[in-house]
């Protein structure tokens, strides 16, 4: 590989560590280059290219003239699936190895990423590759000056696609964007977070054994400031999909907005639970865990903010403590972890920073909260309870395993409580009331609302959030026509 040098995890499993520019793999143009660091123990896992300006621009270059000179864009929508079909098959046949991947670069578990990451992204390559040659089109009845016409609506590819990817999960991100982005008949340059690139050039090795053209796929790992800057605010990029923070989601879409870029932007949440006393209590608790404790808690819509009805709300903290305490942390490569470390020092800290906030406002801490082991960054799950909906750990989407617990009495009180929040990705309501159950999923302002489970997700079904969890849908119908221009053709007869 000429791109960089491979150490550790990368020299191991022979995985590309160079950007991905018009179908070949290259060092970056002023030779910089990016560590990436395991979490467990913090060593170098390894040495990747960090695109420059001039890197990026390569990339959207050679993206733009596969859109523009039809070698993509015109490519058969059958043509187009049989090759996103390929990739899935191909992401299958590796799963293991991505799976192995991602627990080393982001800590998730070996067995999470393989069920639901790898999992995940085959499910949603396979469901774009059928919606590939059905971008269909409507016919029109309409007259002009007096005259009958025959007019009709087709949707076209929007172009160039800017996607930047999210270091929690890497995999899922990339694909739920490169996917139906493909389908349609865009080209796609993919920034990988900075902290975990090695799954994104791993799938975008695929995309080229898969006999993807060159420049369809282009990938360029580098730095936020640098390679993400300069993607969000490319003028040759048509449309432009983030997956991070509100406060990076903010300097993206100003950045895009001085070219009038499209832009979707799935910007995190603060989740409520609410849990009523007619509930499945094992299930829900059950559920919640799962919810809270998913991805070390570095999930955009984990289960944090709890909000238990008062007759059960003692039961539910206590089991929620037990579960907290009964967590096997460890290296995620191993069988016998629960959960692994948390992505960075950074984020340790971050989270350390929020339990501490939790005391000083007055929350009760019934588990966990202190980090664990010297070397690593790993940090015992926690629960708060005792709190209330304007204390800080209620309102700020922490990204780490921390959950507060907020009592309520009445079903007006939870929705009210599940609204007070400035995000609204998703809501997870637990009852066996289903009267109940449809009501709250009209009340409450999010973009999903599960029943009686959490995270209930499919690539059928679109994903983003209200308020200021984001702005458009991935995923579903809304993925498809996110990423298409409606034109309008008129023929005066």
């Amino acid at each position: 590989m000429a791109s960089s040098v491979r150490t550790g995890l990368a020299a191991a499993e022979g995985l590309p560590t160079g950007l991905l520019v018009d179908g070949a793999w290259q060092a970056a143009s002023d030779g910089g280059t990016l560590d990436n660091i395991d979490p467990v123990d913090e060593r170098v896992l390894a040495t990747v290219a960090a695109a420059t300006p001039a890197d990026v621009d390569a990339a959207v270059q050679a993206a733009r003239l596969r859109f523009d000179d039809g070698s993509w864009s015109r490519t058969p929508g059958s043509q187009r699936g049989l090759l996103l079909w390929r990739l899935a098959d191909l992401v299958e046949r590796d799963g293991a190895l991505l799976a192995r991947v991602q627990a080393a670069e982001n800590g998730v578990s070996e067995q999470a990423a393989l069920a639901f990451d790898v999992g995940g992204a085959v499910r949603t390559l396979r469901y774009y590759a059928g919606w590939a040659d059905k971008t269909e089109g409507v016919v029109i009845p309409a007259e002009c000056h007096g005259r009958p016409t025959h007019a009709y609506a087709v949707r076209e590819p929007v172009g160039v696609v800017g996607a930047i990817i999210p270091w929690n999960a890497p995999l899922t991100a990339a694909v739920n964007k490169i996917a139906p982005a493909l389908a349609v008949g865009c080209t796609v340059v993919v920034k990988p977070a900075e902290e975990a690139q090695l799954t994104v050039l791993h799938l975008g090795a695929l995309t080229v054994e898969a006999g993807l053209p060159p420049g369809v796929v282009n990938i360029v790992p580098g730095t936020g400031p640098v390679a993400g800057a300069r993607l969000a605010g490319h003028p040759a990029v048509d449309h432009l999909s983030f997956t991070g923070s509100r406060e990076v989601g903010r300097l993206i879409h100003r950045a895009a907005s001085d070219h009038f870029t499209r832009t979707t932007l799935e910007l995190g949440g603060k989740s409520p639970q609410l849990l009523f006393a007619d509930a499945d209590l094992d299930a829900a608790v059950a559920g919640t865990v799962g919810g809270l404790f998913a991805n070390q808690g570095q999930v955009c819509a984990a289960a944090s903010r709890i909000l238990v009805q008062r007759p059960v709300h003692d039961a539910v903290v206590t089991a929620l403590a037990g579960a907290a305490g009964s967590v096997r942390l460890g290296d995620p490569r191993q069988p016998d972890t629960d959960m692994g470390p948390l992505i960075s020092r950074a984020q340790l800290d971050r989270v350390l920073g929020y339990v501490e906030t939790g005391r000083e406002e007055g929350a009760r801490l019934v588990a966990g909260g202190e980090r664990v082991r010297d070397r690593g960054y790993f940090v015992r799950p926690a629960i708060f309870a005792d709190a209330t909906n304007d204390m800080t750990i209620a309102r700020e989407e922490i990204f780490g395993p921390v959950g507060t617990v907020i009592p309520f009495d009445t079903e007006e009180e939870a929705v009210a409580l599940a609204n007070d929040s400035s995000y609204g990705l998703a809501a997870t309501i637990w009852t066996r009331d289903v009267s109940r159950a449809h009501r709250l999923a009209r009340d409450i302002r999010a973009g999903s609302v599960w029943v009686n489970g959490w995270g209930a997700m499919d690539a059928s079904l679109p994903w983003g959030g209200a308020k200021q969890s984001g702005l458009g849908r991935e995923l579903g119908r809304p993925g498809i026509e996110d990423l298409t221009e409606t034109k309008a053709v008129t023929v005066l007869l």
